[in-house]
């Protein structure tokens, strides 16, 4: 409960100010409705976020507590605030050149007209981060450094055969599947989106590696923890391509900004949570195929993301998707853990 407990504490103060503001727009029934929907938002961050949290437990359980406890405060503040809220002010502002004190009037005062504005560059938006994540699954299923396989030798001989290039390769086909789906006018952003993911992923793994290179490099003299600006770049970006998705969904429940980024907030904050719980409790360890269960997971968003630049997919699916592959894993590690026991 300890790993909850800073969570629970700020949920409080996050629903107390949901409960402020719909007092103050519309009363008693406002703050109760205000109430309800921050609530709803909250759980639908998590159920969407679940395996982003798995996924950051898996990098971060090696990282120093510096950059653990790093990723755990800035990364929240840059999570909550800059990816729920700011994030989308400013493609609504590079949309339509308006400066970004215009754009947070515009999601005060006139919401459908900003809700508008953000749903026209889903496509854009989509393509970014499903190329980004489609990247994440394809590296993890394409690693021949993996000991254990969830599906056996057909994960096997894809780790043996697939490597960084051909996971490149696919997305950017992925891309140009994408481009094909969407009208002509919105062929060249989408298309331009989907590279700049492709772009960011490569560009981050570089850094990685750099970093990676000097921590073993013995002719620096000094030792380098493992974590770093590499590392921390690259759980933000993952954190933005699963929460912007989420922003995008939650105007089909609000169009009222200040109560989705405080039930978003509250979301984020129990995925940070759960991630610190993961990694403390060595969950990945004792689960060992929970970490394949969140690729999977990630890689299914992926296509779902993808495919949401024409069509629409409900956010019960996603979420549910997500989950269901949670818990098969989950099953399997027991399983396996099981069968390890009696030999």
């Amino acid at each position: 409960m300890k790993h909850f407990r800073i969570s629970i504490l700020v949920s409080i103060v996050l629903m107390a100010l949901a409960g402020w503001w719909g007092y103050s727009r519309g009363g008693a029934s406002g703050m109760l409705t205000a109430l309800w929907i921050t609530a709803v938002l909250g759980v639908m961050e998590v159920s969407l976020s679940f395996d982003n949290a798995v996924v950051n437990a898996a990098v971060l359980k090696d990282w120093n507590a510096f950059w653990q406890k790093l990723f755990l405060t800035v990364g929240i503040i840059v999570a909550v605030f800059g990816m729920r809220l700011l994030f989308p002010l400013l493609i609504v502002s590079f949309a339509t050149g308006l400066g970004l004190g215009d754009v947070w009037t515009m999601a005060l005062d006139t919401p459908d007209d900003y809700s508008r504005y953000l749903t026209g560059v889903h496509a854009e938006v989509a393509a970014f981060g499903g190329a980004f994540l489609l990247l994440v699954f394809l590296n993890f299923l394409f690693d021949e450094e993996k000991e254990l396989h969830w599906l056996g030798w057909i994960e096997e001989k894809l780790g043996a055969l697939g490597t960084s290039g051909l996971a490149i390769l696919l997305a950017l086909l992925g891309i140009l599947a994408c481009v094909g789906l969407v009208p002509e006018a919105k062929k060249f952003s989408v298309l331009t989106s989907g590279v700049i993911g492709v772009a960011v992923y490569v560009a981050v793994d570089w850094i990685s590696s750099l970093l990676e290179d000097e921590e073993h490099d013995p002719s620096t003299g000094v030792a380098l923890a493992k974590g770093g600006i590499g590392g921390f770049m690259y759980l933000e970006v993952l954190d933005a391509s699963f929460s912007f998705d989420g922003v995008i969904g939650a105007f089909a429940i609000t169009s009222d900004v200040v109560i989705i980024m405080l039930g978003l907030a509250i979301g984020a904050m129990f995925v940070r949570s759960m991630t610190v719980y993961l990694v403390h409790k060595g969950t990945l360890d004792e689960f060992v195929f929970l970490e394949h269960g969140a690729h999977y997971a990630i890689g299914i968003l992926a296509l779902i993301m993808l495919a949401s630049v024409k069509y629409h997919i409900p956010e019960w699916f996603t979420g549910l998707s997500g989950v269901a592959f949670i818990v098969v894993s989950l099953w399997s590690s027991v399983r396996y853990r099981r069968r390890m026991a009696g030999e």
